[in-house]
């Protein structure tokens, strides 16, 4: 005789789907006994929960889930992709606009890199947008200073070995020269940290500009540095493989700190090159 799979859904899935934590966050949150399970401080995530159950974090109770939506953000250079900085440096979240909800970012962009950084309110988005087994590709504008060769870019087609780490093949195109820097287009699967960087340096060039223009079907198009705009939810349902709600809200424009968060009708066409 076989257990019944407990009903409902496991913990740290429903923390993150109401957009307070990663999965993984939560389930740190919940090793640190900051969650709550109907008045009780539990300190494991393989327990199954149900809208009946009262849930509270950092003792405030979680409500039920806000509808997945999903936004275009044009991270400028000089910002943070974390919620705080140890070295007090500053955070996208200090420039994103006060009337956004709760958002978490798909992956990261370093300090001094620019360009598309997808936000979500909820954690279940993105993990689907952030696993590997997604596969969309990223691509990025890249300055780099010298004079490569189309030939001399072949070891990033074919996938490079740094430090005993492998590197998948990325797609490169040599777009033009400028001076005494050149411009580079390159694609990838993978999210591994500085990975663009790294693999450009392997090759003895220094990436002086680094902007990503594109995440899988979303693109930066037209965005200026610290804009937002919103995806319309049924196109993000519909990249994304979610069920739709019985009625579609739509997206609404929101005021931001120093820009206007638009609302996006349709996946933006990328710029021309820099």
């Amino acid at each position: 005789m076989t257990d019944k799979t407990p009903p409902g859904d496991r913990i740290a899935k429903v923390i993150a789907r109401a957009g307070l934590a990663s999965r993984r966050e939560a389930e740190r949150m919940i090793e640190e006994g900051r969650v709550t399970v109907n008045g009780k401080k539990i300190d494991r995530a393989a327990l199954n929960v149900t809208a009946d159950d009262k849930i509270t974090v950092n003792g405030k109770l979680v409500g039920a889930p806000d509808e997945p939506r999903l936004w275009l953000y044009h991270k400028p250079t000089g910002l943070v992709t974390t919620n705080k900085d140890e070295q007090g440096r500053a955070t996208i979240y200090d420039e994103l606009p006060d009337t956004l909800p709760r958002v978490l970012s798909v992956g990261r962009l370093d300090l001094n890199s620019e360009g598309l950084l997808l936000l979500t309110n909820d954690g279940e988005v993105k993990r689907k947008l952030e696993l590997p087994s997604t596969g969309w590709l990223r691509k990025y504008r890249v300055r780099v200073k010298g004079r490569p060769t189309d030939e001399s870019l072949e070891p990033l087609r074919k996938g490079l070995v740094i430090e005993g780490e492998k590197f998948q093949p990325m797609t490169v195109s040599l777009d033009r020269q400028q001076g005494a820097n050149a411009w580079l287009t390159i694609g990838l699967r993978e999210g591994k940290n500085r990975e663009v960087r790294r693999a450009v340096a392997d090759l003895g060039l220094t990436v002086n500009r680094l902007i990503r223009v594109s995440y899988g079907p979303f693109q930066l198009g037209q965005l200026k540095p610290g804009q937002v705009e919103e995806v319309r939810r049924k196109i993000m349902r519909d990249q994304l493989g979610l069920d739709a709600p019985s009625a579609d809200k739509g997206g609404t424009a929101l005021k931001s700190k120093k820009n206007t968060v638009r609302r996006n009708t349709r996946p933006a066409r990328p710029k021309k090159s820099p």
